[in-house]
């Protein structure tokens, strides 16, 4: 979980609490019949991380509230957007054959990617079957949304590996699908369910889409400049598959053309000896600084879209998670 200071103490004290209960639902919402399907599920704990879709749904709804209260649906929707991420996690590792993530082995790795993808679904059949629980249709709707939009951002990834032409508008729409619309979903359902009206939902979901957007800058930068260690996963997997990043793109589109071709020679032959020449000419560029200055732009967008919620803990606690998302090293 994002650690929050003292200045939020009451706030964290009643997330650590709400957290615990999506836990457990998540779990019991998993168990199967089958030991072999309970003994799969079980590798999922590992992928547990910062619980941030969680805590936005539950923020949103706390900030949005008459009462700065929550009602279950929120707690069963952390729950359903929880499931939604892992699952995108587990098939992400499929993916990019990442052998670590949260500094355990991956469920790929340990148990082939077949059981990992059918351990995917699993999780994805299992979150509508949870949110098919609240009455209105609504909230299911939300969800399926969000989830295609997620992959058709991986199929739009996928598409555009080893493209060196890639600019950056498509790099943004690949991102706001892949990582912004399950963060805004997030926010979106929390308000929603505090029975807030349809430009608080409006401005709740851009913030989440905002902040989302920032969130996968900023892990692409980590992927080019993180210390594994402290990242807790494979670093490099981007270089390894082809998949341009808004630093690479940058210098692609402002290096002179045989800077530009020595890296495109670079990225085509992807090993440890080429990514540490790639690291050494992002370094000496204004590449990297460039796109964490988007990423704090997005950040200030994304403050400035919830300025219209009135003063409360929770408001407090989604800025200062906005301002967490520049600054962390994981």
């Amino acid at each position: 979980m994002i650690t929050l200071g003292q200045k939020h103490e009451a706030v964290a004290r009643l997330l650590a609490v709400e957290l615990a209960e999506v836990e457990s639902r998540f779990a019991a919402e998993l168990v199967s019949d089958l030991a072999c399907v309970n003994d799969l599920a079980r590798h999922l704990e590992q992928y547990r991380g910062k619980m941030l879709r969680p805590m936005l749904v539950m923020l949103s709804g706390l900030a949005t509230s008459p009462s700065g209260e929550l009602v279950d649906e929120h707690r069963t929707l952390s729950t359903v957007v929880e499931m939604v991420h892992m699952a995108t996690l587990v098939h992400d590792d499929v993916l990019d054959d990442q052998d670590v993530r949260r500094r355990a082995t991956t469920i790929n790795r340990l148990r082939g990617n077949e059981a990992a993808v059918m351990l995917g679904d699993y999780l994805i059949s299992h979150s509508y079957h949870l949110s098919a629980s609240i009455g209105s249709q609504t909230a299911s709707r939300l969800i399926a949304d969000a989830t295609n939009t997620v992959c058709e951002g991986e199929l739009l990834q996928l598409h555009n590996r080893n493209n060196w032409s890639l600019d950056e508008q498509t790099y943004f729409d690949i991102i706001r699908r892949k990582t912004a619309a399950l963060c805004g979903v997030a926010c979106r359902l929390g308000a929603l369910y505090s029975g807030a009206d349809k430009p608080t939902c409006d401005a709740m979901t851009q913030y989440g889409e905002l902040l989302g957007n920032a969130f996968q800058i900023v892990d692409d930068v980590l992927d080019l400049t993180g210390d594994a260690a402290v990242v807790g996963k494979s670093l490099g997997k981007d270089l390894e598959k082809g998949k341009l990043t808004l630093p690479l793109i940058h210098r692609l589109e402002t290096a002179h053309p045989e800077q530009r071709q020595e890296l495109i020679d670079l990225l085509r032959t992807p090993g440890p000896e080429q990514s540490e020449r790639i690291g050494r000419i992002l370094a000496e560029s204004d590449s990297l600084p460039y796109a964490r200055r988007r990423a704090e732009h997005l950040i200030d967008q994304a403050k400035r879209a919830i300025s219209i919620l009135p003063d409360s803990p929770a408001h407090d606690t989604l800025i200062t998670i906005a301002d967490a998302v520049i600054t962390r090293e994981f």
